[in-house]
C-alpha cells in the first residue's frame, strides 16, 4: 500500500496529507483556481478543497448549511437534506490561530451526474473553516457516490 503523502495546495500556500490512492483531478480536466480536487477511483470518493469568499452574513451552523445548499444549487440538486451539523474544536485545527469558527456537516443531495436522467442520493461531508482575517471561507467537501452513480473518474473511467 502506498503511504499517505503531504501534498501542496494552491501553489504551496498550504498543504494537506492525502490518503493513498488520491489522484489530482487537474491532471485530467480543468479545475477552477479556487479549488483543489482529488478523487479516489477505487472507492469512487472525492475530496474538494475550496477557497471561497467569506460569507460574513452567515455564522454558526447556518453558515455550514448555507454552503451545503449553495453546492446543491450549483450542482442542480433536486433535493438537499442536512443530517447533522456539529462545531469543530478550534484547538484541534492546524489553522486554529486564523479560524474564527469551524463546522462539520453531513448530508445528502439528490443529483443527476453528467448525462444521466435519474438523480441519485450522494452523501456529502463538509468542513467549513471561517477565516475572516483572509476574507475566506475554507470549505472541504468529501463526496461518497452511491453504487451505480459513479463519477466520471471512477473505476474503469481513467
Amino acid at each position: 500500500m502506498e503511504p499517505s503523502r503531504n501534498y501542496p495546495l494552491f501553489g504551496g500556500a498550504f498543504s494537506s496529507i492525502l490518503f493513498p490512492g488520491a489522484i489530482d483531478v487537474s491532471d485530467f480536466r480543468p479545475v477552477p483556481d479556487n479549488q483543489e480536487v482529488f478523487c479516489y477511483p477505487v472507492t469512487d470518493q472525492s475530496l474538494i478543497v475550496e477557497l471561497l469568499e467569506l460569507q460574513a452574513h452567515v455564522r454558526g451552523e447556518v453558515a455550514a448549511q448555507y454552503h451545503f445548499e449553495d453546492i446543491g444549487r450549483v450542482q442542480g440538486a433536486r433535493a438537499v437534506q442536512v443530517e447533522s451539523v456539529q462545531p469543530l474544536n478550534l484547538e484541534n485545527l492546524a489553522l486554529r490561530g486564523y479560524c474564527q469558527e469551524a463546522w462539520v456537516l453531513s448530508g445528502k443531495q439528490q443529483v443527476a451526474k453528467e448525462n444521466q436522467q435519474v438523480a441519485k442520493d450522494e452523501t456529502l461531508n463538509q468542513a467549513l473553516l471561517k477565516l475572516p482575517q483572509y476574507q475566506t471561507d475554507l470549505l472541504l467537501t468529501f463526496n461518497q457516490h452511491p453504487p451505480g452513480n459513479r463519477s466520471p473518474l471512477g473505476p474503469g473511467n481513467l
